[in-house]
C-alpha cells in the first residue's frame, strides 16, 4: 500500500498491520505462508510467460486445471512441494525457483 493512502486512512481511524498481524501468525507459518505465496506467484508468472493456459500447464504437471488453479491461488491445500514441482515441470532451474523466494510478488503488500 502507498504512503498516502495508508496515512488518509489512518487520518480516518483505521489501523493498517500487516497479513501476519491480521491472522496472528507467528513468525514461522507468516515465513512459510509467504514463500508459498511467492512460489505461486512465480509459477502463474512462468506459465503466462511460456503463453500456455491452465489446461496445457496442468498437462505438463501431469495434473488438472483446477489444480493448477489452486497452485496458482496458493489455496491451503497445496503444498510448497508441489508448487515447486510445478516450477520445475514448467522449466524452472533451482536457481529459479530461488530467486522466485527473494521477490516479493507484484501487488502483495511488505
Amino acid at each position: 500500500m502507498d504512503k498516502r493512502k495508508q496515512r488518509k486512512l489512518e487520518a480516518k481511524g483505521w489501523r493498517v498491520g500487516s497479513t501476519a498481524e491480521f491472522l496472528g501468525l507467528i513468525p514461522d507459518v507468516a515465513a512459510i505462508v509467504e514463500m508459498k505465496l511467492r512460489l505461486s506467484h512465480a509459477l502463474r508468472a512462468r506459465r503466462t510467460a511460456l503463453g500456455l493456459s491452465q489446461v496445457a500447464a496442468a498437462k505438463r504437471l501431469g495434473s488438472s486445471q483446477s489444480r493448477v488453479a489452486k497452485m496458482e491461488a496458493a489455496d491451503r491445500s497445496v503444498s510448497i512441494d508441489l508448487l515447486i514441482k510445478g516450477l520445475v515441470a514448467l522449466g524452472a532451474s533451482p536457481h529459479d525457483v530461488g530467486k522466485a523466494l527473494q521477490q516479493r510478488p507484484a501487488g502483495v503488500a511488505a
